[in-house]
């Protein structure tokens, strides 16, 4: 082998090394920051742009693909401490023609987020509503989704402003009177009398903690590497603060039965989806919504916890697509009769 072809395999053996050495690097060293790659990637490989819209001085980061068409634009509203990327799961299975919008909740990543600001689920449902005006989704009506808080301010929005939705779909919604103590509302009612707000369930400061809060959120057991848990943590850890503040706001008396005075506005066809082996929010809520709104169309996923989107996202999607289908064509049959 002569000196040229071995200075060759050198620069080649290098240049693999190196995004080799640097993933390594990051997954023991800075597991946050791979995780903020993953998102990035999977937002790219989808096609979703990130975008920023401004109501006075208040900005709303969200994220988007497609363009509004004849089919109802699709607004999605994610749950407590969560962000719009974690609905890319679900974004994976719908079409691509289909105009998706998923922007930050109020205070939540790279949403203002201000000590001044209501964050009450009216408060919330408020905001959205200014952030819908900015993008000028309203438009046309549009399909609001939301899941576990964001299905509580979904609830009250649809109540509030009828005339921006066509549709709504609720994803093992907050806001309801729970039937039934489970773990997690034992948990809360000895955590307020005990006032140790620093040991919130859905709030962990360890790779331990995030591990109960995986198990405690979903009926899969996913098998996450302490690296990755750590990860998770370290990129929580900044904003545990707000959400401490958050979670105590929208479990006040205010905010904690929000959807359920609610409800009995919603006039807008509805679909709820639950997870069985809800370990957070009893899948009971299903039925009292049902027996509420007018239009209502309830699935319950077998084997599936209160993390629908992550643990059932395929399904998720087809049941939204079937639901929008099955709306599209009784629209269709109205205007020909």
């Amino acid at each position: 082998m002569d000196l040229d072809m071995l200075n060759m395999f050198v620069i080649a053996g290098g240049t693999l090394a190196i995004p080799i050495l640097a993933f390594v690097a990051s997954f023991l060293l800075w597991p946050s920051a791979l995780i903020r790659i993953y998102y990035w990637y999977w937002r790219r490989a989808l096609g979703m742009q990130v975008r920023y819209a401004n109501y006075d001085d208040y900005q709303f980061c969200y994220s988007y693909r497609g363009r509004p068409g004849y089919r109802p634009s699709i607004l999605m509203l994610h749950g407590f401490s969560a962000h719009k990327d974690m609905w890319l799961s679900i974004v994976k299975f719908l079409p691509k023609n289909l105009h998706l919008v998923c922007v930050d909740m109020p205070g939540h990543e790279g949403t203002t987020r201000s000590d001044l600001d209501d964050y009450s689920i009216s408060g919330q449902a408020k905001r959205i509503h200014q952030f819908v005006e900015c993008i000028k989704l309203n438009r046309k009506p549009f399909h609001l989704v939301g899941t576990s808080m964001g299905g509580n301010v979904a609830g009250v929005y649809a109540a509030q402003y009828p005339e921006d939705i066509c549709s709504l779909t609720l994803i093992c919604p907050a806001g309801l009177p729970s039937t039934t103590d489970n773990k997690f509302i034992k948990q809360l009612r000895e955590l307020q009398e005990s006032k140790r707000i620093d040991r919130i369930p859905l709030i962990p400061s360890t790779p331990e903690e995030m591990a109960d809060m995986l198990k405690l959120c979903s009926y899969v057991r996913f098998k996450v590497p302490q690296q990755i848990l750590q990860g998770l943590v370290d990129v929580r850890i900044p904003h545990n603060e707000f959400y401490r503040k958050l979670f105590l706001e929208i479990v006040d008396e205010k905010s904690r039965h929000s959807l359920h005075e609610h409800m009995s506005k919603i006039k807008a066809p509805t679909q709820v989806i639950w997870g069985k082996q809800d370990q957070v929010l009893d899948v009971s809520g299903a039925s009292v919504l049902a027996s509420t709104i007018p239009d209502c169309h309830v699935y319950i996923l077998e084997n599936c916890g209160h993390s629908v989107v992550v643990e059932r996202p395929r399904k998720t999607a087809n049941l939204i697509l079937e639901f929008l289908a099955l709306l599209h064509s009784i629209d269709n049959n109205k205007k020909q009769a």
